[in-house]
């Protein structure tokens, strides 16, 4: 026997004997678990309904766009419900087929009835970005490029399918978006009209993290939870941050615990950490670090030139 088929035999049975220890491994009862790339297709394919002439073109949508979007939501339909009953059959083992059909239906009217009222805060969210970025050229150009609105596109989506308790799939679609953008935000936190999140880069917002009206987050900013020790102890305990209308948040702050509450009209500076409430009409600051300077040297060899101890 050659080394790499006794190498392959060997891993493959021990490998095998994980699958039978471990019941993570394997769906159970002849049940699977969704499909992580069909979530991701329907998150990219739905935008082409929620901004349409952005993501596809097709003439049919100018001349009959009525009929094209109903064509298109119809498969959108079943692609979701197909995999909205596949959760719930697997988180619950118990539940029969039939029983999951039905919730899945259920849920996957009540999603697509609220997408008309998504699209109207989504350009609520597209105005926030343009009014609060003298750098935007235009409003198709937040449409087409702006990674804060995508990340809110796809949360403002799975929000939907998290309040309907929906096992897997509001996760998977946050986590494709945290993915693209470096932007996590929990499919589970409540965020009210025209949001924006500029440049956008590694902001957390935690699962009950509740923010208002016209709140606007720069990069690097977290709300999150002041611990997480006692683990699932936690679970829908109120633990991230509530923040109030007209709120700005500059970049790399930091906001912890649930308890925290940031009074509306606030105004939160950068670099700083915040474990309890600030007022309303409030403005917070961080007192900066006194630099040193030192005089500058005549000459710096290459090999010195970023050497801090020089």
């Amino acid at each position: 026997m050659s080394r790499k088929k006794e190498a392959v035999l060997k891993a493959a049975e021990s490998l095998t004997e994980n699958y039978d220890r471990e019941e993570l491994f394997m769906p159970k009862n002849g049940r699977s678990l969704p499909n992580r790339s069909v979530i991701i297709d329907l998150v990219r394919d739905l935008r082409s309904v929620i901004f349409p002439g952005y993501f596809g073109e097709d003439t049919a949508a100018r001349l009959f766009p009525e009929q094209f979007t109903a064509f298109l939501l119809n498969d959108f339909y079943d692609r979701l419900k197909s995999q909205v009953e596949i959760a719930f059959l697997y988180a619950d083992q118990d539940i029969q087929k039939e029983e999951a059909c039905a919730r899945a239906e259920a849920i996957c009217d009540d999603f697509f009835e609220k997408l008309p009222e998504v699209q109207k805060k989504l350009l609520k969210d597209v105005q926030a970005g343009f009014d609060g970025d003298p750098a935007a050229k235009s409003k198709e150009e937040i449409i087409f490029s702006y990674p804060g609105l995508f990340a809110i596109y796809v949360y403002r989506l799975a929000h939907i399918l998290y309040m309907e308790k929906v096992p897997y799939i509001p996760r998977i679609m946050t986590e494709y978006a945290h993915g693209k953008t470096g932007i996590d935000i929990n499919p589970g936190a409540t965020i009210g009209d025209y949001f924006f999140i500029d440049h956008g880069t590694g902001v957390v917002i935690g699962e009950t993290t509740e923010i208002g009206k016209n709140v606007k987050l720069y990069q690097g900013v977290t709300l999150g939870a002041l611990s997480t020790r006692q683990g699932q102890q936690l679970a829908d305990v109120k633990r991230h941050p509530t923040i109030g209308d007209n709120v700005t948040i500059y970049s790399n702050s930091t906001v912890l615990g649930g308890e925290t509450v940031i009074g509306e009209n606030t105004i939160i500076g950068g670099n700083t950490f915040i474990t309890s409430s600030i007022p309303a009409n409030t403005k917070v600051s961080a007192k900066s670090p006194e630099l040193v300077i030192k005089k500058p040297r005549n000459t710096v060899s290459k090999a010195d030139v970023w050497d801090w101890e020089n």
